[in-house]
């Protein structure tokens, strides 16, 4: 499938000139997808019946709109509704179910609900539908008000499965999976200790608030926030970012793709929690040594997509998570004041 993306905004006037830094409504101009002619109604998967869908949904936010449109289309399709386990849910609303069983897992809410929904879907091998109940995210497929065409869409295998590579963490005798970051940060007072070693070699060690291990997904996250390098599009690697270090220089890292990062951590006198994605996974009691090992499984999780979606860095501009310098703000709204 071809996408084009285009810019919306105006170009200064001028026969042949291109724009130049600055130029008219550039830096704020929005993209608008637009597919061709020839990837339309074009069919990428196999069709085949949906029998029975896994539900995950948000916690809190109203889902019932959305979760009416889902049980409807169920019912006229002779499709079976459950709800899969996932973490962080303790919300009920419908039957329990084993993901292996179900064709596909639906995922009511935003993108933390659908990040869950992935690691279930990741360990059955099931892709998920990510309905947005209120603002469209990076994961959300389609709003939720959508989501009765991207059913039919699905199940005429109008959709194109979009990977998402995967942290698998190693810790004590458990593994569990991160689609977007690991984080390992202070419980309380004090300070954590760890050393990281990349491949078998020492990085570093340093005393601070803790890390974050990010996937190229989540470098646009926690470890952006915290001063880590955003990979673009089709990157692929970890990112390994400190919290706060206590002296030194500790420069974050971005690994290989099949590279693997081994941490000690002292936890200290307060202890320290470890979090997969946003959830807790662990608290590490104090002055107890602890471990991970981590590396990333490429394509471990499958989110459906149906081919119109927004390109991550367009989407963090209007998310307003990446935002130009005021200098150049100021200056579009000038040249936006000026006479065409």
């Amino acid at each position: 499938m071809t996408l084009l993306a285009t810019w919306t905004g105006r170009r200064r006037s001028g026969a042949g000139a291109l724009p130049r830094l600055g130029a008219r409504r550039l830096p704020s101009a929005k993209w608008a997808i637009r597919r061709t002619p020839e990837a339309t109604n074009v069919r990428r998967m196999e069709s085949r019946p949906i029998r029975r869908i896994g539900l995950v949904v948000h916690p809190r936010r109203e889902i019932g709109d959305a979760l009416d449109a889902l049980t409807a289309w169920c019912a006229a399709h002779g499709a079976e509704l459950v709800q899969v386990p996932a973490q962080g849910q303790e919300r009920a609303v419908a039957e329990p179910g084993d993901p292996a069983s179900c064709d596909l897992i639906v995922a009511l809410g935003g993108d933390g609900t659908t990040l869950a929904a992935v690691r279930t879907g990741a360990e059955a091998g099931r892709p998920v539908l990510g309905a947005a109940c209120g603002s469209l995210g990076a994961l959300t497929t389609v709003p939720a008000e959508e989501l009765a065409m991207a059913l039919d869409r699905v199940e005429a295998g109008d959709w194109l499965p979009r990977k998402l590579p995967t942290l698998i963490v190693r810790h004590e005798d458990a593994k569990r999976t991160a689609v977007n970051d690991l984080v390992v940060v202070r419980q309380g007072a004090g300070q954590v200790s760890v050393s990281v070693r990349i491949d078998d070699e020492l990085f570093t060690r340093f005393a601070g608030d803790g890390f974050v291990i990010g996937t190229p997904l989540g470098s646009s996250a926690y470890t952006l926030a915290a001063g880590g390098p955003l990979l673009a599009p089709r990157t692929l690697g970890m990112v390994f970012t400190p919290l706060a270090p206590h002296g030194g220089f500790i420069p974050p890292l971005v690994t290989a793709p099949d590279g693997r990062l081994d941490v000690e951590i002292d936890p200290g006198h307060g202890g320290a929690r470890l979090e997969l994605d946003g959830q807790i996974g662990d608290l590490l009691e104090p002055l107890a040594l602890s471990a991970v090992s981590v590396t990333l499984a490429p394509g471990h999780g499958t989110l459906v997509s149906l081919g119109d979606d927004e390109p991550m860095i367009a989407g963090l501009r209007r998310r307003r998570i990446i935002i130009d310098s005021p200098r150049i703000l100021a200056r579009d709204d000038r040249e936006a004041a000026e006479p065409v």
